[in-house]
């Protein structure tokens, strides 16, 4: 932010022009220039003065100067010309210490983390009990980190309503956006001594009939004067506009004052001041109303936990109601800039509580308990520069607009956009049958821990899709006519980032038997083996899946050996699997074992074809075929006759 234009920080203000008529480059002037906040031709008085004292005679003087163009700069938001004046002032011996923290903060705003870190640590050495200092020490450490890790927040650049001057604090009044600029055409001509720039008015924008934003123009009616005016925020209805102006005094310094607007048949009224506290002394700005129209937040410079402070007071009953916020929002440094999204979360702007330097925004979400949660809102809404004056186009949605000077080496302000894109976190998959064929418009639920309960058919490819939340338990059962229902479940990934899932559904058919892959006896022994767990466990909840079907369970075994003995070792072990699925909780009569040997070799399914393609789709493997392949071919076609399989009897068991 350019820390110069007076509604933004308000530092006290001059109305006096006849400094203007000084002439020559004295220090009296320019350190009445700074006494009454006019940075700009200050820090200008300030390097005349400095580019003429000697290097080695005048080395007091240098430093003393050095530092006050520094304390310009730093004001006027230019961080990196106040780093370089505040190492002149340290280089020619400026005797208060306290310049190691001014110049800590100026590198800090620059984006120098390394040398601020060093800076910082050199003044806790000499001043330990800095708590600020240890704040912002804090804030530099952690600002690698915060650049690095960067939010999922896309912001971009607002050109539509930026204009070659600054343009801030911009605030959504329905579907107008209202902000704050200096542009060439605002309606006061004088020049202010502060910025350098015209002072500011408030305009607005709006959409065309296609739904794009056109340029701003002025407000309608007598709101902008020859002061600055800006930093508004609106009743609930829209009617009442409360906004920020600086008047000059000609016989005094002036501060911020906060001022009301009514709207009728789309024109502004002139500015009433609004009083808030009998105090003429200090400053207020920065209005913000909460949605339920019951409070006006605002920034004062009344005392309080540091520089300015957030305070608030009951439009309804403003009597014995002012309130500062705490000292978990405020702290020693400058708080400014609330915006209340909803009743209780509030959006403000802070050099005080870490962040990436200068003015951060950050979200305070009021607790249960009454107190303030405060998180940074991390890169890339925050960046090195200042960063502030936020709004939001609806409280639903993570998108609106906000103020920065980043990028600006005049330290401007301009709008950006910010919009958090919502995560595309999808899970997809196919519904196939046993033989991984697709199965059409398969029936596929999905419900979520969440409370969520989707439903969708499968493709007639049987491909299929749902889009998911972040950190949910999900349930997914897929059915089709002439197969078992299949049931999975799934849980999403708390990771903010898109993300995509695969799960696929085997539907077993109702009309023809389904092969149990991974099944397996010991040799010559109807016992099975423990790799044959998982298989017969997903069974088993196929079968609680779909509670009224009853099940043959066969088993057959290849050409080899005499038939009797065959039947009787596929007859045991189907009766094995029986007995572990009995073991497991499936009740008796819903199952049925059956041993058929060698008597019932496999049809060459196309799941086969494709495994085997030297066997065509539709061939019996029974031992005549396979005699007359070779040995190889032989062995695979045993090795896919000795099977375990089930065929569905019955589809209600136990239904009425």
């Amino acid at each position: 932010m350019t820390r110069l234009t007076p509604l933004i920080i308000y530092t006290a203000l001059s109305a006096a022009l006849l400094l203007a008529a000084c002439s020559g480059a004295k220090i009296s002037v320019a350190d009445e220039q700074l006494s009454r906040g006019e940075y700009f031709d200050a820090a200008k008085t300030y390097r005349k003065i400095y580019n003429k004292l000697s290097p080695r005679k005048q080395r007091e003087q240098r430093a003393d100067v050095a530092y006050k163009m520094a304390e310009c700069h730093r004001l006027l938001g230019q961080d990196a010309r106040a780093a370089t004046a505040y190492q002149n002032a340290l280089r020619y011996g400026y005797p208060d210490s306290s310049i190691i923290l001014r110049l800590a903060q100026a590198q800090h705003g620059q984006g120098a983390y390394a040398k601020a870190i060093d800076s910082y640590e050199e003044y806790l050495r000499l001043f330990p009990g800095d708590n600020n200092a240890s704040r912002q020490l804090s804030g530099a450490r952690k600002a690698a980190e915060l650049k690095k890790n960067r939010t999922r927040y896309v912001v971009r650049n607002a050109t539509t309503f930026n204009s070659r001057r600054s343009d801030f604090a911009p605030m959504f009044n329905g579907e107008t956006l209202y902000l704050s600029t200096t542009n060439e055409k605002v309606q006061g001509t004088a020049r202010s001594e502060i910025t350098g720039m015209k002072r500011s008015d408030i305009w607005m924008a709006r959409k065309n009939e296609h739904g794009a934003w056109q340029r701003p123009e002025p407000v309608e009616g007598d709101l902008n004067s020859e002061w600055d005016e800006g930093i508004c925020s609106f009743s609930p209805d829209g009617s009442t506009m409360y906004l920020t102006r600086a008047e000059r005094n000609p016989s005094a310094d002036t501060g911020t004052a906060i001022y009301t607007s009514s709207r009728q048949d789309a024109q502004w009224s002139a500015p009433v001041k609004f009083d808030i506290t009998a105090d003429t002394l200090s400053s207020y700005g920065h209005p913000a109303v909460s949605p339920s129209g019951e409070w006006l937040y605002f920034t004062s410079d009344m005392p309080g936990y540091g520089g300015k402070d957030l305070w608030r007071i009951n439009l309804k009953e403003r009597s014995g109601s002012l309130e500062n916020l705490g000292e978990a929002i405020n702290t020693p440094g400058d708080e400014m800039f609330p915006y209340m999204l909803t009743d209780s979360i509030m959006m403000f702007a802070s050099d005080g509580h870490p962040g990436l330097g200068g003015l951060d925004i950050f979200r305070a979400t009021l607790t249960p308990s009454g107190g303030w949660l405060v998180e940074n809102m991390g890169s890339p809404i925050n960046s090195e520069s200042d960063d502030f004056g936020i709004t939001y186009a609806s409280p639903g949605r993570e998108a609106g607009y906000f103020s920065s000077n980043r990028g600006d080496s005049r330290g401007y302000d301009h709008l950006y956009s910010f919009e958090l894109p919502d995560l595309r976190i999808l899970i997809s998959g196919w519904v196939l049958d046993n033989d991984e064929e697709p199965v059409p418009n398969a029936i596929i639920r999905i419900v979520g821990n969440d409370g969520s309960n989707q439903k969708a058919y499968a493709k007639p490819d049987g491909s299929f899709s749902f889009q998911l939340q972040r950190g949910v338990n999900y349930v997914m059962l897929a059915g089709a006519k002439g197969h078992l229902n299949a049931k999975q479940q799934f849980t999403s990934d708390t990771a903010e980032e898109d993300a995509e899932y695969g799960i696929d559904f085997i539907l077993a058919s109702v009309t023809k038997p389904n092969i149990l892959e991974n099944i397996f006896y010991d040799f010559d022994k109807a016992s099975l083996r423990p790799e044959s767990r998982k298989a017969l466990d997903e069974l088993a909840a196929k079968l609680r899946d779909n509670p009224n079907i009853t099940i043959e369970m066969a088993s057959h075994t290849d050409r080899h050996g005499p038939e009797e003995y065959n039947i009787s070792l596929s007859q045991r072990r189907a009766k094995s699997v029986v007995d572990y699925l009995t073991e497991a909780g499936i009740a008796p009569d819903r199952m049925r074992a059956q041993g058929y040997g060698k008597s019932t070799p496999k049809t060459v399914s196309k799941r086969i074809a494709r495994e085997y393609p030297q066997f065509l789709e539709g061939q019996l493997l029974d031992e005549t075929y396979v005699l007359t392949l070779p040995e190889t071919d032989r062995e695979i076609a045993d090795q896919i006759n000795r099977r375990t399989e089930f065929q569905v009897l019955t589809t209600d068991y136990q239904m009425y």
